[in-house]
């Protein structure tokens, strides 16, 4: 079954193929699977805290957090989903988990802080106790989105706030009556400051003004002897630019003439020129005239020969023409039908790979069926013996026959072996007390009788020949070992 959640909402997933948990918008419910849907909305939360400072007065602090589940972490989602969501968000229960949180942090924080404090930092203390109260309820997958804390509340029994605003009020009135008296002494201070500073004053701007018309005076003479100087030399530098004009100006009049006089010679070699330019122009244009002449003849001749030999071409390209597109037209219709052939062939191959697939589907539903079977066929036979697991192995390999294969498969590697026994004696039986003080050295000996026959039944069973430091063996085995 599909399911879809809304905006505000997961799907919580467990059961087969599945860990742990699942969260997602949407998903498809398979068989042995369970699906829960989760509202991640915020709830707000209103309370008054009891706490207490460190002068230990007791207040009310009433405050109103925004607290939901933090929907951009997957991991806080998943230990949401697994600690809180089985629960209603605003049920007794989370209620009093978040209550319990925050009323916690707050003590703790108020207990270190004197009530002076947190009356003047209510900024510091409001952030203070949301990073405290967010840190405890990330372990749930919680965020507090909004946390507003109203103003302090006296306790019934400590009217601390109001002594305090009484004790506000008293010190404002006597304040007022302070300033006023201030204000009336300065007033009247202020009256016979103003008025000595007005006669100082007074008398100090009138010796000031004596003073400056004094030296206006002496500026004024001062400024009219520089004026005539300055007039004076003004009238010396114009009569000496009058002068310097005069004499730029006859020079400008000579190389003015002399100007005139090379216009008037170069008008009249421009004339020559021009009438040689005409006449060569005229030349030439009689020789074009009989080019032109010459070129019409030649042109209408070859026009002529043009069009003879285009009317043969274009009857030959139309012959050629009309044969190509008779063999492109063959050729198109032999493509279509090599085309419907394809498309045919196409057809039955795409119907045979369908056959093929419907029965590879099917075949792989009967393999699924029948592992079903044989893992119910298991887990009944395992039920049966007790869970019994060596009486079951048992049981397979009986009913299997494996052990019937395994003896017929040790039946057949040792089939044709042909194992050849010797018995070999030393000789030391029966001997006397004077031959055992010699049995040392005689077993020694046979251990050398004992090792011809052995390397020669290797040699039989194996093929191997032993190394040419030990000897060599003969290719017949013409003696027997002494007893």
């Amino acid at each position: 079954m599909y399911h879809v959640a809304k905006a505000s909402e997961f799907l919580v997933v467990t059961g087969m193929f599945i860990n742990d948990i699942k969260i997602t918008k949407k998903a498809i419910i398979w068989p042995f699977q369970k699906c829960r849907i989760i509202d991640v909305t915020p709830v707000n939360y209103t309370f008054e805290v009891n706490a207490m400072s460190a002068e230990k007065l007791a207040f009310l602090l009433p405050a109103v957090f925004t607290i939901g589940p933090r929907v951009d972490d997957h991991e806080c989602l998943v230990k949401y989903a697994k600690l809180l969501s089985h629960h209603k968000r605003d049920s007794h229960d989370v209620m009093e988990l978040v209550k319990g949180v925050i009323e916690g942090e707050t003590r703790v924080l108020a207990a270190s802080m004197t009530m002076e404090e947190i009356f003047r930092g209510t900024k510091e203390f409001k952030k203070e106790v949301f990073e405290k109260v967010q840190l405890e309820l990330d372990q749930f997958g919680l965020l507090i989105y909004n946390a507003n804390i109203q103003q302090l509340v006296d306790v019934p029994g400590h009217e601390y706030f109001s002594y305090l605003g009484q004790k506000t009020q008293m010190e404002a009135a006597n304040q007022a009556k302070v300033d006023v008296a201030e204000a009336k002494m300065k007033g009247e201070i202020g009256a016979k400051e103003r008025l000595g500073l007005t006669l100082q004053n007074a008398a100090k701007i009138d010796a000031e003004t004596k003073i400056i018309a004094t030296q206006r005076e002496g500026e004024g003479k001062k400024q009219e002897i520089m004026v005539k100087s300055q007039v004076q030399i003004f009238e010396n530098e114009k009569a000496a630019d009058v002068a310097e004009a005069n004499a730029e100006l006859a020079t400008k009049k000579a190389g003015w003439a002399q100007q005139a006089k090379i216009a008037e010679v170069e008008a009249e070699k421009a004339v020559a020129i021009r009438e040689a330019e005409l006449q060569k122009e005229v030349e030439r244009k009689n020789a074009l005239a009989k080019t032109e002449q010459l070129r019409a003849q030649l042109l209408s001749k070859a026009s002529v020969d043009y069009e003879i030999k285009a009317q043969e071409a274009n009857s030959e390209l139309y012959k050629k023409q009309k044969a190509a597109e008779a063999a492109f037209y063959e050729k198109q219709k032999a493509a279509e039908g090599q085309r419907v052939a394809a498309e045919a062939q196409l057809y039955s191959k795409q119907a045979a790979a369908d056959a093929e697939l419907y029965a590879k589907r099917k075949e792989a539903e009967g393999m699924v069926a029948l592992a079903e079977a044989q893992g119910v066929y298991i887990n009944t036979l395992l039920t049966s013996l007790g869970g019994n697991y060596h009486a079951f192995r048992d049981y397979l390999m009986i009913n299997g026959g494996m052990f019937k294969d395994i003896a017929k498969i040790n039946a057949e590697a040792i089939k044709g072996l042909q194992p050849k026994i010797s018995v070999w004696a030393n000789g030391g039986e029966g001997m006397d007390g004077a031959a055992a003080g010699n049995s040392a050295m005689k077993e020694i000996a046979s251990v050398y009788r004992a090792l011809p026959p052995l390397l020669e039944t290797v040699n039989e069973q194996t093929g191997m020949l032993p190394p040419a430091w030990v000897g060599s063996l003969s290719s017949s085995r013409s003696s027997q070992p002494a007893n």
